[in-house]
């Protein structure tokens, strides 16, 4: 059975970004491989920088060695308290590991300041190193349990291999994909979500990994009102060899609970392909048909393939009541339109604790799968149906880590419009069939 740690996730986050960003792979736990700290440093020298945590009643405190622990050399020490979330350290000085764990004590002469006594599950420290650490004025803890880690890279040369050579699957896939029956030559995909979620981003994202470089065509903002008050339909071409890519992304006005949101019933008119390119939105009243801008008899290419809606992780709890209905109410008309619709995740690098090392996991990470949930529970979404993206918004460089994320999320997004366009009426589906054939063989 594997040995896991005590460590919550939000203490482990805690002590991973105090000491440098590393990833914790747990050696030793005392309740497991016994309270001998001869086994221990066997078992735990020359594993380059290494964090001991011990465990009492009251506290969790610990050391770190930057260049972890060495038979019989001395290493520079950190001594922490972990209280909540609140982390305070005191630079003990250079100990040998056999000082600091009570192991030969005789022989090595060591100091009283602070000391490890695995044999008799104690923590020995002076009333100066208490105070430090902002501890009771105790000299002595007794030890529940203690926990040796390994700190490691959070992206070691083997998983950013992994990472690359997933992007590089992903980005061919994405490349060579057709749309379901060869029904359509490209998706159309309608982001849709509150102002400043992240819809332009995710573009601009999706471009950039397509072209090798970080580019920001679709203007982008914070503000309270939006940038996007033009309906966009933005194809891509590929930067390897420019050709189009098989897929479109529209973006639309953002969701507003309040004046200068997206006019609801200019949805089902994207929806239905009647909206063409650079029409200006008018918040106040949907497209009139007489309007230049109005695409009369739309043919299944117009038409949107999936609806990806784009929510910001920081702003999910905040959703007002108001912005909650709406959203279910386009849900619903989604339904009712036979459009398979999907949710997309943005900022969630921004959030707490979370770092670049997480992103090859981020479903997993606890604050992010809250968000998940919470998604879930708010707004009726599957979780199967959520992606978790990070935008680019302030690099100069592609990230592979964030590259895998935008182009999984990307996928997910065909294949619902793969179902969209495999549960189309058998009727319509053959009148299709047969024009793409008649077109194939130059009939009119």
């Amino acid at each position: 059975m594997a040995v896991t740690t005590r460590l919550t996730w939000l203490h482990e986050k805690i002590l991973q970004n105090h000491f440098g960003g590393k990833r914790l792979s747990l050696l030793y736990k005392g309740s497991v491989h016994g309270f001998h700290n001869g086994v221990l440093l066997d078992r735990c020298c020359n594993q380059g920088p290494t964090l001991t945590v011990i465990y009492s009643e009251d506290h969790i405190i610990g050391a770190y060695a930057e260049e972890g622990y060495q038979e019989r050399k001395y290493a520079s020490i950190i001594l922490f308290a972990l209280q909540e979330t609140k982390i305070s350290e005191w630079k003990l000085g250079l100990y040998t590991p056999e000082t600091l764990f009570c192991c030969d004590v005789a022989k090595y002469n060591s100091p009283t300041n602070f000391q490890i006594d695995g044999r008799n599950r104690k923590v020995i420290m002076d009333l100066k190193t208490m105070e430090n650490l902002g501890l009771a004025q105790n000299c002595t803890i007794s030890i529940q349990d203690y926990e040796v880690f390994r700190c490691e890279d959070s992206l070691d040369e083997r998983k950013i291999k992994g990472v690359i050579e997933l992007r590089k699957s992903l980005l061919s896939a994405l490349r060579t994909y057709e749309p379901y029956g060869s029904l359509v030559q490209q998706i159309r995909i309608l982001l849709l979500g509150p102002i400043g979620a992240g819809k332009s981003s995710f573009f601009n994202s999706v471009r950039s990994v397509f072209q090798g470089h970080v580019t920001h065509q679709a203007l982008v903002g914070t503000n309270t009102t939006g940038i996007s008050e033009k309906y966009r339909t933005y194809s891509i071409r590929d930067g390897k060899d420019g050709k189009y890519l098989p897929f479109i992304l529209c973006d639309s006005l953002g969701l507003s609970e309040k004046e200068g949101g997206l006019c609801m019933d200019d949805i089902s008119y994207i929806l239905n392909g009647n909206i063409r390119d650079r029409y200006q939105f008018n918040p106040m009243e949907s497209i009139k048909l007489n309007h230049h801008d109005y695409i009369d008899s739309p043919s299944l290419k117009d038409r949107i393939h999936c609806v990806a809606f784009v929510f910001d992780a920081s702003s999910i709890e905040y959703f007002s009541s108001q912005m909650i209905v709406k959203i279910k109410r386009i849900r619903r008309e989604l339904v009712n339109a036979g459009v398979v619709h999907v949710a997309l995740l943005t900022h969630v690098d921004s959030m707490d604790l979370i770092t670049k090392g997480d992103l090859i996991e981020i479903e997993r990470c606890v604050p992010v799968r809250s968000k998940l949930e919470e998604v879930q529970r708010k707004l009726g979404f599957a979780l199967s149906d959520i992606s978790v993206v990070s935008n680019y918004s302030s690099e100069w460089e592609l990230d592979p880590v964030k590259d895998v994320l935008i182009l999984s999320a990307l996928r997910r997004m065909l294949w619902a419009a793969d179902d969209f366009l495999e549960d189309l009426p058998f009727e319509q589906i053959g009148n299709l069939r047969e024009e793409i054939i008649n077109c194939a063989q130059g009939k009119k």
